[in-house]
């Protein structure tokens, strides 16, 4: 389940930054709001790296690469059996958390409350979008491999139930 959560992820979070991009790129033509350069910034502190004055190529590479790579988390979620709306709303969490502790950690970004909420709001409509793209692609990937175990759990004992004891392990990986 792993590996496929990996490659699958890749890609699916590869998509959902590319489908942010572009929602970015139309949001900044509509708002005027200049380039972030935030992504380059963190990435060069966290390699040593110096800050350069335009860096374009340095902003790329944190911005698909970590998209990507966050994809792996969604597309496990997939994998276990987290999917749909509620998947991604839970995975927009996750990579807005991701976001501000690498920001804040590096003394790049500050905490999301102090940040004007026009600005705030924007960043949170973004990373939505990315979630629910990744999420779209990595649970599409994901039912290729039929239900995830904690949908087999779920489907034992349908309705919300406080006495569904765990899926016997032979049934849990579907083998």
């Amino acid at each position: 389940m792993m590996k496929r959560a990996l490659w699958q992820g890749l890609l699916a979070g590869a998509a959902g930054v590319v489908v942010m991009t572009l929602g970015e790129k139309a949001e900044q033509r509509l708002t005027g709001r200049p380039s972030s350069y935030v992504p380059a910034r963190t990435l060069e502190r966290l390699t040593g790296m110096p800050e350069r004055p335009e860096p374009r190529a340095v902003n790329r590479v944190m911005h698909y690469g970590q998209g990507a790579l966050l994809g792996v988390v969604r597309s496990a979620m997939a994998h276990a059996g987290l999917r749909g709306p509620l998947a991604s709303t839970q995975f927009t969490v996750v990579r807005l958390t991701n976001d501000q502790i690498l920001e804040n950690a590096t003394g790049v970004g500050a905490p999301p409350q102090t940040w004007p909420r026009a600005e705030l709001l924007v960043d949170l409509l973004h990373k939505a979008v990315y979630a629910f793209a990744t999420g779209a692609v990595a649970d599409a990937l994901a039912a290729r491999s039929g239900p995830g175990p904690g949908q087999r759990h779920a489907a034992g004992r349908p309705g919300r139930r406080a006495d569904a004891g765990p899926l016997p392990r032979h049934e849990a990986y579907g083998h």
